[in-house]
């Protein structure tokens, strides 16, 4: 068992019922405690309609939202700036999720592990149905 970082995406499928999904977070919270970055907070709510509003907030209510301190945006410059070295463009959103994960030594659940190449984060791969299975870039 392990504690999870789940991706904006992971939530966004959610949201959008994509079948699978809410057992993806049942399983999630199987291996460990669920926690999401301030970074995927603040995407689901800029994305949320004013309808979706209560079941948004409290959903993302259940979920302890880890912030973004020094040490986490240093690390994500630096995975952004090594990677830029190598020729390969990584997002910033992207960047910040994948240092929090590393900060506090959290398994990242997402649905775009290439977004994500970096080799000592530990990632879990979600596919169409919320299947989740380990993923090495």
């Amino acid at each position: 068992m392990s504690d999870v970082l789940l991706d904006t995406n992971i939530l966004i499928r959610y949201f959008r019922r994509v079948p699978g999904y809410k057992e993806l977070l049942h399983q999630a919270r199987q291996m460990g405690w669920v926690y999401i970055s301030v970074t995927t907070r603040f995407e689901i709510v800029r994305g949320m309609r004013d309808h979706e509003r209560e079941l948004t907030l409290n959903l993302l209510d259940t979920f302890e939202a880890l912030p973004v301190d020094v040490e986490i945006a240093d690390r994500a410059g630096e995975i952004i700036r090594s990677w830029r070295a190598k020729g390969v463009t990584l997002g910033d959103m992207d960047a910040l999720i994948a240092a929090t994960a590393l900060q506090h030594n959290l398994t990242l659940v997402t649905a775009n592990p290439r977004h994500f190449p970096i080799p000592e984060l530990t990632v879990l791969a979600s596919d169409d149905n919320g299947k989740i299975t380990k993923w090495t870039p």
